[in-house]
């Protein structure tokens, strides 16, 4: 007599030996069904030496570099042929929960029950090869808590087939080729195997997702309507090269390829939520002053244009709110250039899921005031957590020119100026920068030599605006530069320096990077801050024991400006702070796009205009060009000069 499908799904699922569940039944079995459906059991019944570890204890998991040893070839073997009974028991499961399901369905779930429990025992053959037999180390029971609790074959279909098996697309592939390389023509083939019974078992998935969904509803939606937190469409590829060509060959449309491709979402860590507010001075202005004002055209547009900045600074699990998201087509673009991405969202699609952290460009009012509905989101074990808006002056001229009083490095050639009249007693014949008070990247800046109407009505409606405008002298830069830094429970670490490109009148333009800061200079200007203005030390100590005493009560990204500038004898000269930005800032963004995309290389990062940018062969556009309204970010390693 054939034994029913519904009796060998009992015993993969209750038997308690590793014999009795890996007991193939017939390769076509009948279909008797059940008529009840079974309640789910805590856990498979499994022997003691089979059961999943109840005191958290995890073994690591090898991975592809240890895999030359015999030891660890087993561990990892021993992980995977875990997978593959838990994968075996849920399919079990399910047959058992859902026994009123079409008959085809629950025959073609019977198949690739049958086939888990072959790989199953072609692993356990390989371990024993390695001398190590299943039970040996720790086991998880991850799939188990994940899947278990289906209530619907839709549901069942979403966790197992088009999650957790369609990542096997990946790994199984990328594990084969690996094996394959270091001679292992057996382990080789047990995965080539593997992969393509993943790939019957994914399309079997995908027919059925197709069947159950909701009429005029796309693939990707109806999958990612069905998975709920703690599974994500993240889970569905591997971390591991993405095998497009077998989602293609499955039946895949390109949509479902190119969002399951870019999408990001943490695997467990609790993400980290990034926010673009770049005109944070504007904001802080309208606070301190009182007087409101409206945001123009060209900070309107900087602030839609290059919110993908943000990504620079955050990692792959992490979640960058965006106000315009960009296309798809843009973030494979981005990724095929090397960038990983974290989860790309609108606002409105965060949910409610807990968050490690929220990161805005700065914490000026707008960013507080935006980001205060997701503080309750926010871990209790997190460090950065919301705040309110940091003290007007550290978004301000003002904390630049307090560092330099602490630091004992004030010149009576410049100042802080109130009034009109303390700013025109600093025209003396010289040419002399007047800078609004919360102005940054070089923007609004006067340089004048003598006294006029404008400049008068100029610095009038400055000091009206911002409280007060810096007056300093206009003298001959020869290097900007920008020294960054991050505090974290106070302390705080350097983490690089970059080279500032600047207009003729001080505006910014770009930044430069190259893997030793030094070679971006010139010898003469490497002589000097090296051996005459001790660089090292101010940089190194001073300032960051300076910003210590100044940024109480303050977790995030710091900035230094400086610059060596020519005196009228020709001598260089140090100007160890022009500005302090208690914020990101484009620099920092380049240094951490460096570590990212352009390791031990040099590289070039410019905002351009869109209307007269001409591309280039070596050049990345980081944001969406069809979405941009005026701004281009540029990346461009030159790869000439890599280490």
């Amino acid at each position: 007599m054939i034994e029913s499908i519904n009796s060998v799904a009992e015993r993969v699922l209750f038997a308690e030996s590793l014999e009795e569940k890996l007991k193939l039944g017939p390769l076509r079995g009948k279909d008797l069904k059940l008529g009840k459906a079974i309640k789910t059991p805590n856990f498979p019944c499994r022997n003691d030496l089979l059961k999943a570890s109840a005191n958290g204890l995890r073994a690591d998991f090898p991975g592809i570099t240890r895999i030359e040893n015999e030891k660890d070839r087993g561990k990892m073997l021993h992980f995977l042929a875990n997978h593959e009974l838990l994968a075996a028991e849920l399919m079990a499961l399910a047959l058992l929960k859902f026994p009123n399901a079409p008959k085809e369905y629950r025959l073609g779930l019977y198949d690739s029950m049958r086939e888990e429990q072959i790989h199953t025992r072609l692993y356990i053959k390989r371990m024993k090869e390695c001398n190590v037999t299943l039970g040996e180390f720790p086991l998880n029971d991850f799939f188990w808590r994940i899947t278990a609790s289906v209530e619907t074959e839709l549901d069942f279909i979403s966790r197992m087939n088009l999650t957790f098996e369609q990542a096997n697309l990946d790994y199984s592939r990328y594990y084969a080729e690996h094996f394959k390389i270091i001679g292992d023509k057996s382990t080789a083939l047990v995965l080539e195997k593997i992969y393509h019974d993943e790939m019957k078992h994914v399309g079997h998935g995908l027919k059925w997702l197709r069947y159950w969904k909701k009429v005029g509803q796309s693939d990707w939606d109806a999958y990612t309507g069905a998975i709920h937190f703690p599974l994500s469409a993240t889970r569905a590829k591997g971390v591991a090269p993405f095998n497009e060509k077998a989602r293609k060959e499955i039946g895949f449309d390109s949509e479902f390829i190119s969002r399951l491709k870019v999408f990001q979402q943490s695997r467990g860590r609790t993400p980290v939520v990034h926010w673009f507010n770049p005109n944070a001075e504007v904001h802080v202005r309208t606070h301190a002053t009182g007087k409101f004002l409206a945001i123009n055209r060209f900070e309107s547009a900087i602030e839609n244009d290059l919110e993908i900045l943000m990504t620079a600074m955050s990692r792959r699990d992490d979640v960058v709110l965006f106000r315009t998201p960009p296309s798809l087509s843009h973030l494979e673009s981005l990724q095929y250039a090397g960038l990983d991405l974290p989860d790309v969202i609108s606002v409105d699609e965060l949910g409610e899921r807990k968050l490690g952290g929220l990161r805005p460009w700065a914490w000026s009012p707008d960013a507080s005031d935006y980001l205060k509905p997701f503080s309750k989101m926010v871990s209790d074990k997190a460090k950065e957590k919301w705040r309110s808006p940091v003290p007007n002056r550290w978004l301000s001229k003002k904390i630049g020119y307090q560092l330099e009083e602490n630091l004992n490095l004030t010149d009576l050639n410049r100042g802080l100026c109130r009034d009109k009249i303390t700013a025109l007693s600093y025209l003396k014949g010289d040419l002399i920068a007047f800078k609004p008070g919360y102005g940054c990247a070089g923007k609004g800046l006067r340089i004048s030599k003598h006294r006029t109407n404008n400049l008068e009505s100029w610095l009038g409606a400055m000091i009206r605006d911002n409280g007060f405008v810096v007056a300093e002298p206009w003298v001959q830069r020869v290097e900007d530069l920008s020294v960054h830094y991050h505090v974290n429970d106070e302390k705080i670490s350097l983490l690089g320096i970059t080279k500032l490109i600047n207009d003729h009148r001080g505006r910014f333009r770009g930044i430069e990077v190259a893997p030793k800061w030094s070679k971006l200079l010139s010898p003469e200007i490497a002589e000097f801050l090296f051996k005459e203005s001790s660089f090292l030390e101010w940089y190194q100590k001073i300032i960051p024991d300076g910003l210590k005493r100044l940024l109480c009560d303050y977790q995030g990204p710091v900035s230094v400006d400086a610059f060596v500038w020519r005196d009228a004898k020709g001598s260089l000269r140090l100007r160890h702070v022009v500005e302090v930005n208690v914020r990101m800032t484009m620099g920092r963004v380049a240094l951490e796009l460096q570590k990212k995309i352009a390791p031990n290389q040099w590289a070039t990062f410019r905002i351009e205009k869109k209307d007269t940018y001409i591309n280039k062969s070596n050049h990345l556009i980081l944001n969406d060009p069809d979405k941009a309204r005026e701004f281009l970010a540029i990346w461009e390693t030159n790869k000439n000069e890599a280490v």
